[in-house]
């Protein structure tokens, strides 16, 4: 069993910046592939950015590309996620996830086995 505890959620401007963090519980947090997701409002949980076991992978969306990074210390059990340039339609609830199994990176939500309880973001214009 896998557990996952968000943190470093908060409101920030437009153009601000906040970092996530992820720690999981679990000896072998080094071999799982990491997720990160929000979900607005009214909308369906969507895919951010992903990091293969290792690091040396990493994968975002289009809409984040560029202004988010992912980034993780298997050192510290914990996966990282650094966004800035924030725009209010960033604002949603950001879980992490991970997969024990998955060699690369992973974008769909199916792919994933573990979830934590989410963190919120809202930025403000």
């Amino acid at each position: 069993q896998v557990q996952l505890v968000e943190s470093g959620g908060g409101l920030v401007q437009a153009g601000g910046s906040l970092r996530l963090s992820c720690a999981a519980s679990g000896r072998t947090f080094s071999s799982y592939a990491m997720g990160w997701f929000r979900q607005a409002p009214g909308k369906e949980r969507e895919f951010v950015a992903a990091i293969s076991w290792s690091g040396g992978s990493t994968y975002y969306a289009d809409s984040v590309k560029g202004r988010f990074t992912i980034s993780r210390d298997n050192a510290k059990n914990t996966v990282y996620l650094q966004m800035n340039s924030l725009k209010p339609e960033d604002t949603a609830v950001y879980y992490c996830a991970a997969d024990p199994f998955l060699a690369g990176t992973a974008s769909r939500i199916y792919e994933y086995d573990y979830w934590g309880q989410g963190t919120q973001v809202t930025v403000s214009s």
